[in-house]
C-alpha cells in the first residue's frame, strides 16, 4: 500500500493512543508516560514498552494481564491498527511489529530533513558548559583529551537537541601553583648558564619549561639572571602562563575543539567577583566567621565539613576562586554543568552548597571523568605528573590520529575507567572500532559514485525519495529502525549527559549497513529491478546522513574514500 493512501501514526503519536488506552482504562487522571524501545531479542518486534509495570500496583494487577487489556483497548483505534501489524503482550511488556509503511515514512523523514534530522525543539535553557580546564601550568595530557572529547560531543548534542550552551574553560591562574611555576621556570632559566642550580623539589619537572627558559633567554638575554627569585617570580609566572595557554588553545583547536570563552581566575579576582560572591553569600546567610575566618555552610549540601573562604589573614582560598567563579556563571546561564577530572570528588558537594547558597538548588551539575590508562598492545604506559612521565595530548594526536584520539575518548561512560590501546586505535581492521565506522561512510559514498557512474538518474531518483515500497527485506527494515532512533538517541545523550551512547550507536549503524549491503545488494539489480535498486540507494543516502552527523556529533570525520588495507581516507 502507498504511504500516500494510509493515515499512519508517527511513534510519539502512537505512545499517546497506547497512554490514552491506559488511562480509559483504569481511570487515571493523566496520561502515563509510554517509551518505546528495542526489545530484547529482535524476534519480539520492531519496538516495545513496559507501561504495564508501572500501573502494575494501582490497578492492582499483574503486568501481564494489564499489559494485554492495554494492547486490546490501543487497537481498538483505526489508526493504531493501521499502524502495528502486530501487538503481542509479553510477561508484561507490550510488543509490537509495525508495518513496513511506517518505517518507509520514517526513512523519507529522514531524506527530508537531511542534516536537520535529530534536531530538537528549542529548550528554554541556557546551559553553561564547562570542561576539559587544565592547569595553565604545562601542556595538556592525556586525561584533557578524554574530557575535551566529552564535553565536546555533550555540547554538540545538547545543541541539536535544542538548548542553548555556552563552553568555558578557566585558567587557574592564581594561587601556590603559579608561585611554583615562577620558581620553576626561574631555576630552569638559571640553569641555562649555571646547570647545577638548585631546582625545586616541589617544582614542575617538565623539560617543556626548558623550552620556555630558551624562549625567555632569547627575548631578555641575561637579564633575570642576577635578580633574585622573589623579584621576577611573578613575571616569569605571566611569561610561562601566556606561553602554555597559547599552547593549549592550539593543541585544543587542533583536536577539534573550541571555547566561547576563556575565563581567567586572575581577571575574575582583578574585577572584584571574588568579593563580590562573597558578599552575596553573606548576604543570604550562608557565611559565618570563626577563628578569624570566613567558612561556607557547605555541611548543609552534603559536604563532611564547611569550608574556609577567606583565610585569618585576608587571603581568599582555593575556594573562593569556585565561589566568584559559579557565581558568575549562575548569572549567565540557567544551569552549569562541569566536567571535571577524577580527583575533584571533594568538589561536588562544596558546588551543590553554592547552588543552594544562592537560591538555585540542582543548579549545578559535577561530571568527573574518571582515570585513564594507555597502552599499546599489552604493555602498559608509564605516566607519572609528580615524575615527570607525562603524556601529552599532542602526542596521542602525533601518533593515532585526531579521529581514533576523538571515539577511543568517549567510548565509554565518563564514570567508568578507560583503557586506550594506542596500538588497536592505529590498525585498519573491523576490531577497531573507529575504523569500522569510518569504513561503513566511505563504504556508502563508494556504492553511490559506483552508481552514479552506471546511472546518475537513478541517483537523482534516490535522492527524491519516490517509491520506498520495495523495502521489505529484514535487512532493510533493520537498517531503517537502527536510523529511525537517531532522534530518540540525541534526547537521550542530552537528558542522560551520557555521550559515550554515540560511538555504539554509530557501530550499531554500521553493523547494520555492512549486513544490508551484503544481503540487499544495490549495482545488481540496477538493470534487472530498477525501483527496488532506487529504494535501496534511498536507503543508503539515509544512512550516509545519519552516520555522518553521529561521527561530526563525536568529533571524527566521515570519509568518502578509504582503503581497507592502509585506512587512509
Amino acid at each position: 500500500m502507498s504511504p500516500t493512501t494510509i493515515d499512519l501514526l508517527t511513534l510519539d503519536e502512537l505512545g499517546t493512543a497506547f497512554a490514552r488506552a491506559a488511562r480509559d482504562l483504569y481511570g487515571l487522571a493523566t496520561l502515563p508516560p509510554v517509551a518505546f524501545e528495542a526489545p530484547r531479542r529482535p524476534e519480539f518486534g520492531d519496538i516495545a514498552t513496559n507501561v504495564a509495570f508501572g500501573l502494575a500496583k494501582a490497578a492492582r494487577l499483574a503486568p501481564a494481564v494489564i499489559a494485554g487489556a492495554i494492547a486490546e483497548r490501543a487497537l481498538s483505534d483505526p489508526r493504531v491498527r493501521a499502524t502495528v501489524a502486530a501487538a503481542t503482550p509479553t510477561a508484561g511488556f507490550i510488543n509490537l511489529r509495525l508495518v513496513p509503511e511506517f518505517w518507509h515514512q520514517a526513512l523519507r523523514a529522514i531524506l527530508t530533513r537531511g542534516a536537520d534530522y535529530g534536531r530538537g525543539e528549542p529548550q528554554a535553557e541556557r546551559i553553561s558548559l564547562e570542561f576539559g580546564s587544565a592547569n595553565p601550568t604545562g601542556p595538556l595530557v592525556v586525561v584533557q583529551g578524554r574530557t575535551l572529547s566529552i564535553g565536546d560531543t555533550l555540547a554538540k548534542t545538547l545543541r541539536l537537541a535544542g538548548y542553548d550552551v555556552y563552553t568555558e574553560w578557566i585558567i587557574n591562574d592564581t594561587g601556590g601553583q603559579m608561585e611554583t611555576l615562577g620558581r620553576s621556570v626561574y631555576a630552569r632559566y638559571r640553569q641555562l648558564w649555571e646547570p647545577d642550580f638548585p631546582f625545586p623539589e616541589d617544582g614542575y619537572p617538565g623539560d617543556y619549561l626548558v623550552a620556555i627558559a630558551e624562549h625567555i633567554r632569547a627575548v631578555d638575554g641575561e637579564r633575570w639572571r642576577h635578580v633574585p627569585e622573589a623579584q621576577c617570580r611573578a613575571d616569569l609566572a605571566t611569561f610561562a602562563r601566556d606561553v602554555n595557554v597559547r599552547e593549549q588553545q592550539a593543541v585544543a583547536a587542533r583536536f577539534g575543539v573550541t571555547f566561547d570563552r576563556w575565563q581567567s581566575e586572575k581577571s575574575l579576582h582583578d574585577a572584584g567577583a571574588i568579593e563580590a560572591g562573597i558578599a552575596r553569600l553573606a548576604e543570604l546567610g550562608a557565611s559565618y566567621e570563626k577563628d578569624g575566618a570566613l567558612w561556607v555552610r557547605t555541611t548543609r549540601s552534603g559536604d563532611d565539613e564547611d569550608r574556609v573562604v577567606v583565610r585569618a589573614d585576608g587571603r581568599p582560598t582555593y575556594f573562593a576562586n569556585d565561589v566568584a567563579y559559579h557565581y558568575d556563571k549562575l548569572q549567565r546561564a540557567d544551569r552549569v554543568i562541569d566536567i571535571l577530572g577524577p580527583d575533584h570528588h571533594g568538589y561536588i558537594a562544596r558546588l551543590n552548597a553554592l547552588a543552594d547558597a544562592y537560591g538555585r538548588s540542582g543548579a549545578i551539575e559535577v561530571l568527573l571523568a574518571q582515570q585513564i590508562t594507555l597502552k599499546r598492545g599489552a604493555e602498559i604506559i608509564s605516566m607519572s605528573k609528580r615524575a615527570g612521565n607525562i603524556v601529552t595530548l599532542e602526542e596521542i594526536i602525533d601518533e593515532v590520529g585526531v579521529d581514533a584520539a576523538r571515539f577511543f575518548f568517549v567510548m565509554l561512560s565518563i564514570d567508568q575507567p578507560l583503557t586506550f590501546d594506542l596500538q588497536l586505535a592505529k590498525e585498519q581492521s573491523n576490531d577497531n572500532p573507529v575504523f569500522y565506522v569510518q569504513y561503513g561512510h566511505a563504504r556508502i559514498a563508494s556504492l553511490i559514485r559506483r552508481v552514479n557512474e552506471r546511472d546518475p538518474a537513478l541517483v537523482d531518483e534516490a535522492r527524491a525519495a519516490g517509491m520506498l515500497d520495495p523495502l521489505t527485506g529484514p535487512t532493510e527494515l533493520a537498517l531503517i529502525r537502527r536510523l529511525a532512533e537517531f532522534p530518540g538517541v540525541v534526547a537521550g545523550v542530552a537528558r542522560a549527559r551520557a555521550p559515550h551512547r554515540l560511538p555504539k550507536y554509530a557501530r550499531d549503524i554500521a553493523a547494520d549497513f555492512h549486513a544490508f549491503y551484503d544481503k540487499s545488494p544495490v549495482l545488481p539489480v540496477v538493470e534487472s529491478d530498477r525501483g527496488l535498486a532506487t529504494a535501496r540507494l534511498a536507503l543508503a543516502f539515509a544512512t550516509q546522513t545519519v552516520l555522518a552527523h553521529v561521527l561530526e556529533l563525536c568529533g571524527v570525520s566521515a570519509p568518502e574514500r578509504m582503503d581497507r588495507t592502509s585506512g587512509t581516507a
